[in-house]
């Protein structure tokens, strides 16, 4: 059974850290309110650890789902800025283990693939709103796999042998040995985290949405901000899918997969400017995320995305937020498996911005 309560509808958490770049501030008397609220924070000798507020609810491995829809119940119910601990079991739910050889993968069913931890009812979202999603910490735990799968990767045709490496992860490891020459480091995040979408369908958590969802996008890790468009009541938060490592593409279809220990702080952002696809933001840089059926549309969206951002969060006439997204913005590709759909980002530099540190 799980470890959370129920918070109190009255009750807020630790104050929540980042500057928004969305023109979605508190208000200074939001601020005083929530700041008057905090919970003194334990003392430890660990700088990162000092940086995250202390962990209010735990979501365990079993609290899981593995379908996008409205009609999942939550797990837990919380007042903005809580912060929960989520233990998030690896991709096959299962079916993979340490010791799995590749003989296993013939009997692999993508039915229960991504199992979500979650959903989370985030007290007061409501749609048009956004929930910021601030992931504090994110711990590797002890294996994890990675495959090609027959059908499934961009050069399926190419690779229709299945393959599967299994790895073992010392507590602190930094990378892992490929080969006796080939080191990889290891940079682990949430494939998928997601708000419920506004249907009654269950839906497959296979391609990233508007909502979220599959993102496999290697930026979204430790210290990054994640922003949501709320679509449904209570917005309905999970998160799935560990990934220890992964390049941008994630072109064989899949990462290393692994469980994952992760712990995060949800804020609903009331009056803010309206986003159709998840953003983020570090204290380096600003980004969008756009998905697609095809890279060409994707780029396009996501370029019209940092456009919008440029000219309602800078003051910039679109075609001088045009320009400066031409000289200053880079498209990143997240992945191009998770069919039917594509994800690329665009980031900025908030020091070119004249934000940095802000």
């Amino acid at each position: 059974m799980a470890t959370n309560r129920i918070m109190d509808s009255t009750h807020r958490g630790p104050a929540y850290a980042p500057v928004l770049a969305l023109g979605a501030m508190l208000t200074l008397a939001q601020m005083a309110c929530i700041g008057a609220a905090d919970q003194p924070r334990e003392e430890t000798s660990s700088s990162d650890a000092e940086r995250t507020p202390a962990v209010e609810y735990t979501l365990t491995a079993d609290q899981t789902h593995s379908r996008f829809s409205s009609t999942i119940p939550p797990v837990l119910r919380v007042a903005s800025g809580a912060v929960i601990e989520a233990h998030l079991q690896e991709a096959s739910a299962g079916q993979l283990t340490a010791s799995s050889s590749t003989e296993d993968l013939s009997t692999l069913s993508f039915d229960p693939i991504h199992p979500l931890t979650g959903p989370v009812y985030l007290e007061g979202a409501e749609p048009g709103d956004l929930l910021a999603v601030t992931l504090h910490e994110i711990e590797i735990q002890d294996w994890g796999w990675v495959a090609s799968i027959p059908g499934f990767g961009l050069l399926a045709d190419e690779f229709p042998e299945p393959m599967l490496r299994t790895f073992r992860f010392e507590k602190g490891a930094l990378d892992l040995r490929f080969n006796d020459r080939i080191h990889v480091p290891l940079r682990p995040f949430p494939g998928v985290m997601g708000v419920a979408p506004a249907t009654d369908s269950l839906l497959s958590t296979i391609p990233p949405r508007a909502n979220g969802g599959n993102m496999d996008n290697p930026f979204l890790t430790e210290g990054t901000t994640v922003y949501f468009p709320v679509l449904v009541e209570g917005a309905l938060f999970s998160i799935g899918d560990p990934h220890i490592a992964q390049g941008k593409g994630e072109v064989s279809g899949t990462a290393i997969e692994g469980p994952l220990r992760v712990v995060y702080q949800l804020e609903v952002l009331k009056g803010a400017r309206p986003i159709p696809e998840p953003q983020y933001e570090t204290d380096e840089y600003y980004a969008v995320t756009a998905h697609a059926t095809t890279l060409d549309e994707a780029v396009q969206k996501a370029t019209r995305y940092m456009i919008d951002y440029l000219v309602a969060e800078h003051g910039l006439d679109r075609g001088d937020a045009y320009l400066l997204a031409s000289i200053a913005a880079d498209l990143e590709i997240a992945e191009v498996v998770d069919m039917p759909h594509v994800l690329v980002a665009m980031h900025i530099s908030k020091e070119v911005l004249g934000v940095a540190g802000s």
